[in-house]
């Protein structure tokens, strides 16, 4: 009697790491449905200018402090310009601020994490003893002093606008690296004594390669995590800035400014407080679902 044998399932399709990740994000809601409201609004600050042309600065005083209507979605400010212009306009500035004060952060909180995480003896004290000197430093009165010192400077050297978003993004950014510093090294504390990376050590890989090529990406999914906090956090560091006159100049319309200028009209004009403020929420909210949700999609040790 011959036993026929069974049929072999179809081998399965392996998986790519960064593809399971998208995998478990999606399944987490808020954080997926945060993410196309996040992208929804970037691509309205970026595409919006080009269909709605409406100029930021265009004044029409037969309509202002008017509400949202036909003509202004978003209603007008107290010289008759139109609040969503000015608010496409603003976002731009806000969000590149976030990005730009990030990526400083993140770059110099991985670049020590990595040396300190690394190093031993006094290069590794060293750095930390200054992160903790960073930590315990007042951050707000520093913010200001240094704006009050570089704002001219930098203004003469780079022009006015570039010359305050450089100073804005240094200032936010030099102050936001120490977290992301401390969790690199202790990451890189843990997985430098992996066996994978004793194995490398073993074949005769160098320092340098045993970080970039076996270290560094293990430890990027905290980093990922603490980059979307940073951007939620440099946000409203510069709409803060900007509601105490410290930010850009009344000219440059941020979300932040807005809603400084509107402060006085809350009883006449809502809509002028009111819709940047909601974009500052909204904007923040959604960065902190994302990352929420790249926190649970990037930890293997929850199950989703």
């Amino acid at each position: 009697m011959t036993v026929t044998p069974a049929p072999l399932g179809k081998p399965v399709a392996s998986v790519s790491p960064w593809h399971e990740a998208w995998r478990r994000f999606k399944r987490h809601r808020l954080a997926y449905w945060s993410l196309w409201v996040l992208g929804f609004m970037v691509l309205a600050v970026l595409l919006g200018p080009l269909v709605y042309k409406v100029g930021i600065n265009d004044v029409d005083f037969k309509a202002r402090l008017a509400g949202p209507s036909g003509t202004h979605p978003m209603g007008t400010d107290d010289l008759g310009r139109d609040m969503l212009a000015r608010m496409l306009y603003g976002g731009r500035i806000s969000l590149a601020v976030g990005l730009a004060a990030m990526l400083m952060a993140i770059t110099v909180g991985v670049i020590i994490g990595a040396i300190a995480g690394m190093a031993r003896g006094w290069v590794d004290a060293a750095l930390m003893w200054v992160t903790d000197l960073f930590l315990s430093l007042p951050q707000l009165p520093l913010l200001l002093l240094l704006i009050f010192l570089f704002r001219e400077p930098l203004k003469q050297t780079f022009g006015l606008e570039v010359g305050i978003f450089i100073l804005i993004v240094a200032v936010i950014g030099g102050f936001r690296w120490m977290p992301v510093a401390r969790l690199v090294r202790a990451q890189f504390f843990s997985l430098r004594e992996k066996e994978f990376v004793e194995a490398a050590r073993a074949l005769g890989a160098s320092t340098s390669r045993q970080v970039v090529r076996h270290i560094l990406p293990n430890s990027l999914g905290p980093v990922i995590v603490a980059a979307t906090i940073d951007v939620a956090a440099a946000i409203i560091a510069e709409s803060t800035l900007s509601f105490l006159g410290l930010g850009f100049p009344p000219d440059i319309p941020t979300w932040g400014r807005i809603l400084y200028d509107g402060r006085d009209y809350m009883d006449l004009a809502l809509h002028w407080a009111l819709f940047p403020g909601m974009a500052i929420f909204l904007t923040v909210l959604t960065i902190n679902f994302i990352g929420d949700g790249l926190r649970d999609a990037l930890d293997p040790r929850r199950v989703l």
